[in-house]
Formats: C-alpha cells, structure tokens, sequence
C-alpha cells in the first residue's frame, strides 16, 4: 500500500524521465535514423528493482524522515510504489516527443530545487533578515527570534550567526520597546554564548554586557531571568568578562538580588549559583588576583542569608557557594563567623532538615542537602582552625586579633560606601 501517493508519482515521473531521457540521449546509428528506446531487459530490471530495492537504506531513510540524497529518494519510491504502475509510467514518458520531453524534465528539474530544504544557516539569515525588516510585525519578530533560539543551540550554528552578522542584529532588539522581544534576544545570546568563548568575545566587544545587566532589573521577572541567563554565559569560565563585570558594578547587582526577599526566586538562584561558579572558577585560577567583593562582608552575609530561605533548592546553591567562598584566600574566618554568623545558619538549617527528614517523598533531597551542609561545617572549622593557629604561633592575643580584623573590614566597607 502505498503511503505518500502524491510524493511517489512525483519521483516515479522523474525517474520515468530520467531513463527515457538517457535514452533518447543514445541516437539510433541505423538508416532509419530512429529512436532507441529502452529495452524490454530494461523495464524489467527497472520493475524487478520496485520488487527488491535495498530494504536498509529504505528502511533507514524512512526512520529519519528525510532522505540523504537524491538516490536514497528514489530507491525509498521504488520501495514503495506499485511495479504495474511503475512500468505504466515509463510507458507514458516514452510517448512523449523530444522536445515535449525536454520541457517535462525543465519542469521537474525547477520542482525539485523548490523541494530542496535551506540549510540551518540560510534558516538563520532568513531569520535575521527578518528581524532587520522595520515594518515586519511584532508576531513574526517573535516568530523570527524563537526560530534563532533553536537554530543557535550547536556551537557551529552559533559561530556561524557571527560570521553572518547576527549578533549585532540580535543586540540591536534588546533595546526593542516589547518586553518579549527583550527577552528572546537576551535568551539568544546567552545560548550562543554558552560554553563558547568565541561568541563570549564577539558579544562582549559589542558591549552588549552593561545593556543585559540594565535589563535583570526589568520588571517582567522572565525578562529578568533570561537577561541574567545572558550575563552569566558570558562571563563564566571568562575572566576577561569577569573583570568588565566587576566594572560595571556587578557585585552590587548581585548583591541587591541576594538581599532582596522580593525577588523572584529563580533569579535569586541563578544568582547565588553563579557566585559560586565565579569563586571556583577563581580557585581554578589561583595565579589571578580575587575579586574584591569575594571579601565584601555585606556580600558574604547576603549569601550566608540565604540558608535561611524556605527554598530548599535556593539553600542547597547558597551551600555550594559558601564551600567555595570559604576556600579563597581573601575570605576571613571571622567574617563568616562574627559577622555572617555562619555557624548559627548552620545550626538552624540542621535542625531544619531534621523536620524535613520525616517526609519520605523528599527524605533522598534533604538527605544530600544535609551532606552538603556537613561539607560547609567541616570547611568552615578548618578555615577557623587555621587562624586558631596562626594566633597560637605568632603568640597574638585571639580576642584582639578577631576584633581587629572585623574592625578593619567595618572601616574598609564604610570608606567604600562614602
């Protein structure tokens, strides 16, 4: 039975064409100066085939849903057509006159170019011609940038939308007046820029870096969140971008979202996550001076607040950064403890799971929140150890030393702030 009638008549047509042409093609050198035409061997080797064409490459090209070649089109026809009706349309090119022959294969050739599927990347400047089009509608500039959203996902995809141009197209809406077009742009370049430090050093010379950080303070909370996606892809694993981070103030917009309880909650996840992403990528990189907002005090309490979230996946990102925090070199025992206050959160956050221990559908979670908490504990009692023994060694006095050290931080963070 056969199950795309129109789509094999169509190829049966083109093959019917193909060998009559070839034939027609093979003048007749006898006086009669006719045509040859093809042989009765040959309409039966063409209807033995309809009966055992190659069921692999059939099959295989019937499971993708598309052909790999031409080739493979025509022995997925053969596969599936009826050899009466195969025999019958040769039969049918065959009482076609040269030039009525011609111009059906003319006209089959052009049919099949309109068949051809465009490649991703002329899908991709289809797109970007689009959202170029000022008079384009807001529906299909939505349309236009969520086809980009997919086509960008492969790193070559990405690299290729460089090469064509798009990223200062796709930066160019992000100053668009619809808030959905601010965020599908922002989605788009934070995909493109995952992961790739070529697309990273593309968007960030482009400067589209300050204009993203504008829009995490966006009241649309997906917008927001999307934005913030952005500016994380593109200074993760990139201390280029890092340092214009900093530069633009991004401890302070990390901050205010960490201190804000008003906040939607993924971004505060995303932005507690990459806190923690940012300070091991600094341990990966020892050799590089640490940021200074990882010895911000105020900073280092709006991430220990967090274990104190009823959200438990936004207190298991605060532990992971906590772990991380507390292994840097810039970051102060007493900090963590006199000031952040470290070891009550711990405390709390124990007694905290305990409870949440008793419900079985989440026992599994909590009890690798738990182990995770444990982790910080042990890290936070070494990091304290070290300065227990840098007071007994050096034969300071332990009260004063802490005292002095929060002080001098009190001093430092009061000096920054005038």
């Amino acid at each position: 039975m056969e199950r795309f009638p129109a789509l094999i008549s169509f190829l049966l047509l083109f093959m019917a064409t193909e060998i009559v042409t070839t034939s027609v093609e093979r003048e007749n050198k006898s006086s009669s100066a006719g045509l040859i035409w093809s042989t009765a061997k040959e309409e039966g080797d063409l209807v033995h085939k309809a009966g055992h064409a190659d069921d692999s490459t059939a099959a295989a090209d019937d499971v993708d849903g598309g052909f790999s070649s031409l080739e493979g089109m025509l022995q997925w026809a053969i596969g599936h057509s009826d050899p009466a009706k195969l025999k019958e349309s040769a039969q049918d090119v065959q009482r076609l006159s040269p030039s009525e022959l011609r111009q059906r294969q003319l006209e089959i050739k052009e049919l099949m170019e309109k068949l051809k599927m465009p490649s991703e990347a002329q899908l991709m400047q289809i797109a970007l011609d689009d959202l170029s089009n000022s008079s384009l509608s807001l529906e299909d500039r939505h349309r236009a940038l969520q086809e980009l959203l997919i086509l960008v996902e492969p790193i070559d995809n990405a690299n290729d939308m460089c090469k064509l141009g798009g990223l200062g197209v796709i930066i160019r809406e992000l100053d668009h007046p619809d808030s959905d077009v601010r965020k599908f742009s922002a989605w788009i370049l934070g995909k493109a820029s995952q992961n790739n430090p070529y697309v990273q050093k593309q968007v960030l010379e482009l400067g589209a870096l300050a204009t993203l950080m504008k829009l995490v303070n966006s009241s649309s909370a997906d917008e927001a969140t999307k934005a913030f996606y952005a500016v994380s892809a593109l200074i993760r694993n990139n201390v280029a971008g890092q340092q214009l981070f900093f530069a633009e103030a991004g401890d302070k917009m990390l901050q205010d979202i960490l201190s804000s309880t008003s906040m939607d909650v993924r971004l505060r996840r995303k932005a507690v996550f990459l806190v923690g992403d940012l300070a091991e990528c600094q341990l990966e990189n020892i050799d590089k001076a640490e940021m200074p907002f990882f010895s911000n005090q105020f900073f280092l309490k709006s991430v220990v607040d967090l274990t104190a979230s009823s959200d438990l996946d936004l207190q298991e990102k605060a532990l992971v950064a906590i772990k991380n925090l507390l292994q840097l070199r810039t970051t102060e025992a007493m900090v963590f403890k006199e000031f952040c206050r470290l070891d009550d959160a711990l405390e709390r956050m124990k007694k905290q799971l305990e409870d949440l221990m008793l419900d079985e559908d989440h026992r599994e979670y909590v009890t690798d929140v738990e182990s995770l908490r444990k982790e910080v504990e042990l890290s936070f009692q070494a990091k304290l150890g070290n300065l227990r023994r840098f007071i007994i060694l050096t034969g300071k006095n332990g009260a004063n030393i802490e005292g002095r050290m929060v002080h001098n931080h009190l001093k430092t963070e009061w000096s920054r702030s005038r």
